[in-house]
């Protein structure tokens, strides 16, 4: 037990030690944080500057093309969130062309659709909407937008949008209805989305727990593959070095694996509360503001999230690293053992390829299964709680699942482990691998 634990003690602080460990536990918040929130701005933003023309063949929209480039006044009242969807950002510069009476509008909008290829960056368009002149009565109308990509589709649904909207209130404007009075029926009354559980507490929902669900499965996740990789890459160090003959002189190769395994799921413990405190307290002024508008972190998360976040972190991290030991153990050179452990870790990443379904329905037939199946279960089952209220029993289910994959794995590793660290030269098939699990 004594050298399992110098195993431990050591595997822990040469790896806390390291610069790598300290500049990835500072930053690894900050690129995640980046990549969560950059993509965001940027279609906020339209992703950059856009010279779009409005070819309009009614000839009654330049009012609508026109205000929206406009600076608003200071004076001004603040617009509702469906007035803001309403109207283009300053990013999109709009150059309305009065087609009105015109029936043939592709033809007469080819000078300005020849401009979307055109070299000269001063007449350059990024896009050219065409407004049909029957839009206000045809049945049939439809709008065009060309551009240089067929994925634009924020410069397309704004446009759209600010045309829709105008060519609406117009129609409603004819047939009496004062426009003042359009804007007041036509407002929209927003939804917030409440879990109820079963004990009857309600929890704010909505956009809130769709990221922070990504962002907690992401905290799951990452230490346990990265971390892995490290135990692969350690062990094959360790044979290529002919080290690992040294300790096995010393110790069973079960006090070896064990002192490994242990040592770096602590250094994963580490870092993930490094990432919680750092979280919490660069979100303390954004707390602190969110309390002023009536809000409180408890609408997002509740304390016991992070008693399964640490339940389900250790049964992953786990379950994980023994599949990366094997292939340590199995593999003479790094190369080898990445190309073994590719598809396993394809495999073993599904809950997080379908994280989507199971954020939007914890309890569909597929998220129940997959949480209490082995191997998918700690990630499953820990977003499950975080989005839902599942029984105890399923939890207690997916707990004792685990943790027999858990015993099952590590014992099967400790197999390998004892054949294969000594093994050199070719790597095992997978007969060999069986038959060293019969007579290990």
């Amino acid at each position: 037990m004594n050298k399992m634990f110098a195993v431990l003690k050591r595997e822990y602080l040469s790896t806390v030690r390291k610069k790598m460990f300290v500049f990835m536990t500072i930053f690894v918040p900050v690129l995640m944080a980046g990549l969560f929130l950059l993509p965001a701005m940027m279609v906020s933003r339209g992703i950059g500057d856009k010279h779009v023309a409005v070819i309009d063949g009614t000839g009654e929209l330049r009012e609508a093309f026109t205000r929206v480039n406009e600076q608003p006044s200071q004076s001004a009242k603040p617009l509702t969130r469906k007035q803001q969807r309403a109207q283009l950002p300053q990013t999109i510069q709009v150059e309305y062309v009065d087609r009105r009476g015109e029936t043939k509008m592709k033809e007469a909008s080819q000078p300005y659709l020849h401009r979307i290829s055109s070299d000269d960056k001063k007449t350059k368009l990024d896009g050219v909407l065409i407004i049909p002149a029957d839009a206000f009565n045809g049945e049939h109308a439809t709008l065009t937008f060309y551009s240089r990509s067929s994925t634009d589709f924020f410069t397309q649904e704004r446009l759209a949008r600010v045309a829709n909207k105008t060519i609406q209130t117009r129609r409603l404007t004819a047939r009496g209805i004062e426009p003042n009075a359009i804007e007041a029926l036509t407002r929209e009354v927003p939804v917030e989305g409440v879990q109820l559980s079963k004990s009857g507490a309600e929890t704010k929902g909505g956009e809130g727990n769709l990221l922070i669900g990504f962002l907690f499965a992401a905290l799951l996740i990452l230490p346990s593959f990265v971390h892995g990789v490290e135990i692969m890459r350690g062990i094959i160090q360790e044979k290529t070095d002919r080290v690992v003959e040294i300790l096995i002189s010393s110790m069973t190769p079960t006090e070896l694996l064990t002192g490994k395994v242990t040592g770096l799921a602590l250094v994963g413990l580490t870092q993930i509360t490094a990432w919680l405190l750092m979280t919490a307290i660069l979100g303390s002024y954004g707390a602190a503001t969110a309390m002023l508008a009536g809000m409180t972190l408890t609408n997002f998360l509740r304390p016991m999230v992070f008693v399964w976040f640490f339940i389900f972190f250790l049964l992953a991290y786990f379950t994980y690293v023994c599949v990366y030991a094997i292939a340590g153990a199995v593999c003479n050179t790094e190369k080898e053992a990445q190309q073994m452990i590719a598809p396993v870790s394809i495999i073993m990443m599904l809950p997080w390829f379908i994280m989507l379904p199971i954020i939007t329905n914890p309890d569909s037939p597929l998220a129940v299964t997959l949480s209490m199946l082995p191997v998918f279960g700690p990630i499953t089952m820990f977003v499950r709680t975080l989005v839902s209220e599942p029984p105890l029993w399923h939890i207690a289910v997916s707990i004792v699942v685990s943790l027999l994959t858990i015993a099952a794995f590590f014992k099967a590793t400790a197999k390998i482990f004892r054949v294969g660290i000594l093994s050199y030269g070719k790597r095992p098939t997978v007969p060999e691998l069986w038959r060293w699990l019969k007579v290990a």
